[in-house]
């Protein structure tokens, strides 16, 4: 299915657009089999759709009690790390929601690459209501970053690990440091309902072009790895992330 790319000339309209686009898919799932199974993002560009999600009235509104949450990707740091997307997602929005506790899947990012991957794909087994190895998500959300990777994925060859496995260990260097985390693979990430992908800053502009816009490259470009199979894709993009778009 053709990617929706949704233009906001301010970023505060993104996130409003994006709170009021989760609540819906939330409420849309519970009513349709019962519970709202999320994966949610790390870094910087989502964190006021966190604030706002925390807050009446999306608060109010969203079905936290039949709320499941997991995360696309996770630093190998522990929870309390100032770099540990849970600890972040936590302090923004998990702490004043009433999401019980069994609903919260946490990536156990202290134990190490090996075991902390193993560990959250065995999660992702135990949330999944049919025989394969992992759920299918209702809404997973992804950010984008000025090279063109998402979640976890970095640019470079495509590994046999990433085609077979729904979880993997990654190690990267990324603004000139190391990138030492666990992800989840397009094997699970394209299998979602929804994927909402955030993207703002006039950085990632070169970016978006190239991933919506230029040849096929995935090596190069890892967002375009991301194709859902049977589910829908929009994209939330600022206007100066949007400036390189010609369609």
């Amino acid at each position: 299915m053709k990617p929706t790319v949704l233009i906001f000339p301010a970023i505060d309209d993104l996130n409003q657009a994006a709170a009021a686009f989760y609540v819906q898919t939330a409420k849309e799932a519970v009513a349709h089999h019962g519970r709202f199974l999320t994966a949610l993002a790390g870094g910087s560009t989502p964190q006021p759709l966190y604030r706002l999600l925390s807050q009446p009235p999306y608060a109010d509104q969203a079905p936290w009690a039949h709320t499941h949450v997991f995360w696309g990707d996770e630093r190998l740091v522990p929870p309390d790390d100032p770099e540990s997307s849970y600890g972040m997602t936590a302090a923004l929005l998990l702490n004043h929601v009433p999401i019980p506790a069994a609903n919260i899947y946490r990536a156990r990012g202290e134990t190490g690459a090996a075991v902390a991957a193993a560990d959250y794909a065995q999660k992702l087994a135990q949330a999944a209501r049919t025989p394969s190895p992992w759920p299918r998500f209702d809404l997973l959300l992804l950010g984008m970053g000025h090279d063109g990777h998402t979640a976890s994925l970095f640019p470079g060859p495509i590994t046999a690990l990433e085609q077979d496995e729904p979880v993997i260990a990654v190690t990267a260097q990324y603004d000139g440091r190391p990138a030492q985390r666990i992800t989840f693979t397009p094997l699970v990430i394209n299998e979602a309902h929804h994927i909402l992908l955030l993207v703002t800053g006039a950085q990632k502009a070169r970016a978006l072009h190239a991933v919506l816009e230029g040849p096929p490259d995935p090596e190069t470009w890892p967002a375009q790895r991301i194709r859902p199979r049977d589910g829908r894709i929009t994209w939330l993009v600022d206007e100066a992330a949007a400036a390189q778009l010609t369609a």
